[in-house]
């Protein structure tokens, strides 16, 4: 049967390579969220002759529409998940636990969104239920023994949550920063040039509204925020709308589109969901989000911020989602919009110090544990932290079936 098929490759045909004797390292993707996160990983071990990476998506009940063209994209050395299992690799790469316990090799993983504390999504019948997804022990243990090797925090916090509730995890933790939020950091001086890629003059601001997943987020609530806005806004304004991956996979991306059509040929810049978010928050001049990542890397990055969608009693208190919430004032949708946006206050510094505990350090702890996972000397020069590609908006129709990349 095809889906029995082996690819000849780095790992199960030596008799055919050119390099051999490289250490093996799999990145898994089970979603578009957990890869792309693990795409800030890649680039650490750009330039090393003695890495092999392959790519693999682990097969359970489900899969999500759009994700095995985005782990294609770029030719990565994609292995079907059968064959993945049956071999033993020297280091995996994880931002989800989804499978880890069936692949063979020393795991490291690190967080999928703004840290590993669950911050928002509650179950409204358990508002108790799984309240640090990331690390509990549930998570992070099988047959009573831990699956990762290293487990990448970003925040001091998350190590005295873990002590709680995973102890037997605490020697395997590292606390590493957010590198997410370090290329977001690193690009920041690339400002004028991401507003040129997305249309927006000087003399323009530019609105990133911003919707994570659930009938609870900004898109889920008020699917004609973006018309309205447009209506309503003067000309001075550019709009931006990012979604959550998970928005395009479950829904599709022609149905995002075509929900979206009169909007785009109005001037909404709909931001692909592979890659564009990051950019487009440090071209933004404000946000206009809810209780989503995307939402809180932007306020960390000093964007005002004003919530569309904030559900009350599902939030836990503490989270980076309620420290957002504790600053930003709620969008009323019966009132005129303008005078609420420009009524906003910045954030910065107080969020940035809840994202992360080892600004501008995650490239280089993270690097240096990958190494010693492999045991072969890390290079000596200091790992390069990539800034951000321009963005790139679906501006027709013809641009909603691909996945767009600079």
């Amino acid at each position: 049967m095809l889906t029995d098929l082996w690819l000849r490759g780095p790992i199960d045909a030596d008799w055919c390579l050119t390099r051999t004797g490289c250490r093996s390292v799999l990145v898994m993707m089970p979603t578009m969220t957990s890869g792309a996160r693990l795409l800030d990983l890649v680039p650490l071990l750009a330039g090393d002759h003695r890495v092999q990476l392959v790519f693999t998506v682990p097969e359970t009940t489900h899969t999500w529409h759009g994700l095995h063209e985005f782990v294609r994209r770029d030719g990565r050395f994609v292995v079907p998940w059968h064959q993945a299992l049956h071999h033993r690799f020297d280091l995996v790469l994880a931002a989800s636990h989804v499978e880890l316990e069936r692949v063979r090799g020393q795991v490291l993983t690190v967080p999928h969104g703004a840290t590993n504390l669950i911050s928002r999504k509650y179950s409204r019948r358990s508002p108790d239920a799984r309240p640090h997804v990331g690390l509990a022990r549930e998570t992070l243990v099988r047959n009573g023994v831990v699956v990762p090797t290293v487990i990448g925090l970003t925040h001091d916090d998350e190590l005295a949550v873990l002590r709680t509730s995973c102890p037997e995890a605490v020697p395997r933790a590292v606390v590493a920063g957010d590198i997410c939020y370090d290329r977001m950091a690193a690009s920041a001086p690339l400002r004028a040039r991401y507003r040129r890629a997305l249309g927006v003059t000087e003399y323009q601001r530019l609105l990133m509204v911003s919707s994570t997943w659930t009938p609870e987020s900004t898109f889920g609530r008020h699917p004609d925020l973006c018309r309205r806005l447009i209506d309503e806004l003067p000309p001075s304004h550019r709009i931006a709308l990012v979604l959550h991956p998970r928005v395009w996979a479950a829904h599709g991306r022609g149905q995002i589109y075509s929900w979206l059509a009169s909007e785009i040929r109005d001037g909404l810049l709909l931001i692909p969901p592979d890659e564009g978010w990051r950019a487009t928050a440090i071209a933004s001049d404000m946000v206009l989000g809810d209780f989503g990542s995307t939402t809180q890397y932007a306020a960390a990055i000093g964007r005002p911020v004003v919530l569309a969608a904030h559900p009350d009693g599902v939030i836990r208190p503490g989270s980076l989602a309620d420290t957002v919430a504790g600053r930003a004032p709620r969008l009323d949708p019966d009132r005129p919009f303008l005078p609420q946006l420009d009524a906003t206050v910045p954030h910065g510094a107080h969020v940035r110090a809840s994202l992360t505990s080892r600004p501008g350090q995650a490239a280089a702890i993270l690097r240096r544990a990958m190494y010693g996972v492999l045991a072969i000397d890390e290079p000596t020069t200091p790992p390069d932290i990539p800034t951000l590609p321009p963005p790139r908006p679906i501006r027709s129709g013809t641009d909603h079936g691909l996945l767009r990349h600079d």
